[in-house]
């Protein structure tokens, strides 16, 4: 059965808390939340529909899952009535309310000790190990890192730290400085068509309801951004694919970072060169040639 059910290790905030100020967030370091989740088959099927490298084969019940299918086996099922004006689960809940319209997904890194399957059960315990506020070009923001460990029928399958940036919604887009995506010493130069029909699927299977990813008036009106926005895991998974398909076998660890708003209309290039150790230096290119996302995989030979 997919879903997760809740069974939270720590008292849930009280109104009080969901009320809370910046300065409170500091409370939430230490909250811990368990989950348990499954990518049965029919589940399997949709994420390799929207997923899948040409030529690759879906898994069926019991065999391994590709790298980073479990992010597909904790679906949101927050009630609808429930979400905020964007999307997103309004804040409180295991998140701190951090008073910050915008949430992106800004990077993370992840051990693999062993593999999950599909229809197995998967238990996450997660839980918020900093809260840091800092000032950028734009304003204020604030890190969230959470850290899950994930075990599936053997034990510890996976170490996984997620880092969660929260901004507020500026007047205008003031993109990042661009950074040029590799052109010589290419191990890995395939290309992805970034149509919105893939960021539709891409938030149906991850059950994510941001409007930046399939609602161009609301993308472009109110969070000012020129297009569409690629998911950050999404760029994430597609990289990891191809370090796997160059390898033969999964990364042993997987680190990845967005450094430049990626939009529908751009276009993607998956590249890498090698790194030290026999590992890939991994990124997302836009059709412009600037980075969208850096990544790293590493194999424990």
């Amino acid at each position: 059965m997919r879903g997760t059910t809740p069974t939270a290790d720590t008292m849930p905030p009280s109104p009080a808390d969901r009320r809370a100020g910046a300065q409170d967030l500091a409370e939430w370091v230490g909250r811990s939340e368990t989950v348990r989740g499954c990518v049965p088959p029919s589940v399997a099927t949709t994420i390799h529909a929207t997923l899948a490298r040409p030529g690759a084969t879906c898994p069926g019940e019991g065999e391994a899952m590709p790298v980073l299918w479990h992010w597909y086996a904790f679906p949101p099922a927050v009630a609808t009535d429930a979400l905020a004006e964007d999307g997103h689960p309004a804040p409180g809940g295991f998140l701190p309310p951090v008073p910050y319209e915008r949430r992106m997904w800004a990077g993370g890194s992840l051990a693999f000790f062993d593999d999950l399957r599909v229809g197995e059960e998967i238990e996450k315990r997660s839980t918020i190990v900093s809260i840091d506020e800092k000032t950028g070009s734009t304003g204020g923001m604030v890190f969230v890192v959470v850290e899950h460990e994930l075990r599936g029928a053997a034990g510890l399958a996976i170490r996984e730290t997620q880092s969660i940036v929260f901004l507020p919604i500026a007047p205008a887009f003031t993109p990042p400085p661009r950074r040029p995506g590799p052109t010589g010493s290419l191990v890995i130069d395939a290309e992805r068509r970034v149509s919105t029909a893939l960021l539709f699927r891409y938030s149906a299977i991850t059950f994510n309801a941001h409007r930046i990813h399939y609602d161009l008036v609301y993308a472009q009106q109110v969070e000012h951004y020129p297009g569409l926005v690629v998911h950050g895991p999404l760029q994430a998974n597609l990289l990891a694919a191809e370090a796997t398909a160059w390898k033969g076998r999964r990364p042993d660890r997987f680190g990845f970072r967005g450094v430049h708003p990626v939009f529908h209309d751009d276009g993607l290039h998956l590249r890498a060169t090698r790194a030290d150790a026999g590992g890939l230096d991994l990124c997302a290119v836009t059709a412009a040639g600037h980075v969208g996302m850096q990544a790293k995989a590493e194999w424990e030979d």
